[in-house]
């Protein structure tokens, strides 16, 4: 058609021909084109067809062998079904010694992007040990930094599922810039997104500073292990023996060091638990927390708290008895339960709302406050602070733990990072004495002098300097008769009304009416506006 409406406008044979060349190189070019696009959608088929299958099928099964699953299955079973949007899937490590331009994978030893959990966007990244045994490259640190910033900018939590023999020894420096980029991120999301890491692996080295510095480190029992040195080194420098397991596995971790908040039995376990803990936490440090609809009422009386405190005021019982019965669904996510277990720290809901909860442990140790519980609650109090979450406490403490190993490793100031976190959250407060309440752990645990909001008692608080017997042994040294001199202070201090008669206390209640009064109360602080000072930040004690 077209040669027939042009050829009356051709005067001769030439310019017939030249027309007809045009046409063939026209056609020649658009075959080629086509051609070129066809090769690479073809490449672009088996790159990404090579991306998936990581480090190979054999290194798989290797995996799966160790009763691990791949970096993409662990996204799989994390994310809401099909939710997962991959990025950077054909980026490749730049590094060229020791042979290794011949030995690339697309998307290199990490998967990183965003997906949805429980329907809310969740920025991660997992690192794929069949790839380089997951070591850190200038690519996979540039991959991890670039959803880090993502995230900040659109104000979404990350996550890392960490499974790494560390630094790229190949790249030399270059991984260790990697690593420093990801700790000033690491700094710099601190307190605006929730960072958590969940280590499914190995970490060792420097790879360890970056989950240290996220809220939360949760641990794999049996395969994940943390530790700035492994045993090789332990044993050359001091001759010492020691396992891998029993170096930094998650046992050690969660119940020795602190380092770990929590652990589960299996990659499965971990990542369901994982995503369940995720509902009690507000993307950002601009946004709530999620509210889910409690089917349970929260106006009436729980009748068995009445029974929950012994006649006896140095028997013991279980604080967690004292919480279940007064969340939502009896529902308590706790962290760090095998750590500092004299003082419980976890998240539950109250009439649907999240909400942070410290206590006493009267069973361990009498709920004494020592080192390690002062640590581990304050930094549960700050985190709390920093995303908006009110915090409720729960005390029965007898007072900080004497001795001199504690004097000697610092109680005075590790305690006072619980006092520092608590005068300075700016959220809703609100405690409850169940018991005792001595000396100066009384004002550290949420007092109504660190601006608590609400502070009731039970019948059976006592809230003093110190027990009778001691207060006793101090005011009438040398006396006979002190078992009357006892029953004088008991009568005196032993009871709630010396704090409520000074307004330090609101209220006397009656633990069955608990549930209903935090409750009433937390609607209430709903629209508390408190701000601290203006500074650039403190300098809580360390």
């Amino acid at each position: 058609m077209i040669v027939k409406n042009v050829l009356p406008k051709i005067v001769n044979r030439k310019m017939l021909e030249k027309f007809v060349s045009n046409l063939e190189s026209d056609f020649l070019r658009c075959y080629s084109s086509t051609n070129h696009s066809f090769k690479v959608a073809e490449e672009i088929k088996t790159k990404r067809k090579n991306a998936l299958l990581g480090g190979g099928v054999d290194r798989i099964n290797a995996q799966h062998k160790k009763g691990k699953l791949t970096a993409r299955e662990r996204i799989q079973l994390f994310c809401d079904e099909d939710s997962f949007v991959e990025s950077d899937m054909f980026v490749e490590h730049t590094c060229t010694h020791f042979g290794m331009e011949k030995q690339k994978i697309p998307g290199d030893s990490v998967v990183t992007g965003h997906g949805l959990v429980n329907g809310r966007p969740v920025y991660l990244f997992s690192q794929d040990f069949t790839v380089f045994g997951g070591s850190l490259s200038s690519v996979h640190a540039k991959k991890i930094c670039k959803i880090m910033d993502q995230a900040m900018l659109v104000g979404a939590p990350v996550v890392g599922l960490n499974d790494s023999g560390g630094a790229r020894i190949q790249e030399g420096v270059d991984s260790l810039a990697g690593y420093a980029d990801i700790f000033q991120r690491n700094v710099l999301a601190s307190g605006v997104i929730p960072q958590i890491s969940l280590i499914m692996g190995p970490c060792a080295g420097g790879a360890v500073y970056s989950p240290a510095m996220t809220d939360f480190t949760f641990m794999v029992e049996d395969t994940s292990y943390l530790f700035i040195t492994g045993p090789d080194v332990i044993k050359s420098v001091t001759n010492v023996d020691v396992t891998q397991e029993e170096l930094g596995g998650a046992k050690t971790h969660t119940s020795i060091s602190g380092v770990a908040h929590k652990s589960f039995s299996n990659d499965v376990e971990a990542l369901l638990q994982l995503r369940d803990f995720m509902g009690f936490l507000p993307q950002s440090n601009r946004q709530p927390a999620p509210i889910r609809v409690c089917d349970e009422r929260c106006d009436l009386d729980i009748l068995i708290l009445d029974t929950i405190i012994p006649p006896e005021t140095t028997s013991a019982y279980d604080m967690l008895d004292v919480i279940i019965n007064i969340v939502d669904e009896r529902e308590f996510f706790e962290i760090m339960p095998k750590y500092a277990r004299n003082i419980v720290t976890g998240f539950a809901r109250m009439n649907g709302k999240s909400v942070g909860i410290v206590g006493n442990q009267p069973k361990v140790a009498a709920g004494v406050l020592d080192i390690n519980a002062s640590v581990k609650a304050a930094r549960f109090v700050r985190f709390c602070d920093a995303f908006n979450i009110p915090i409720i406490t729960l005390v029965d403490v007898p007072g900080f733990l004497p001795g001199v190993n504690q004097e000697h490793s610092g109680i005075i100031r590790h305690g006072a990072k619980l006092l520092y976190a608590y005068a300075e959250a700016t959220v809703p407060k609100l405690t409850v004495i169940t018991r005792k309440g001595y000396g100066g752990a009384y004002d550290v645990m949420a007092s109504k002098h660190l601006r608590g909001d609400v502070n009731y008692a039970w019948p059976t608080a006592e809230v003093a300097v110190m027990g009778a017997k001691g207060a006793v042994s101090i005011l009438y040294r040398g006396k006979q008769d002190v078992e009357r001199y006892e029953a004088e202070y008991i009568e005196k201090f032993g009871n709630p009304f010396p704090a409520a008669q000074r307004g330090f206390i609101d209220d006397i209640i009656e633990p069955r009416t608990t549930r209903w009064r935090l409750c009433r109360d937390l609607d209430l602080l709903e629209t508390k506006n408190l701000k601290n000072p203006p500074k650039k930040h403190g300098n809580i004690p360390l």
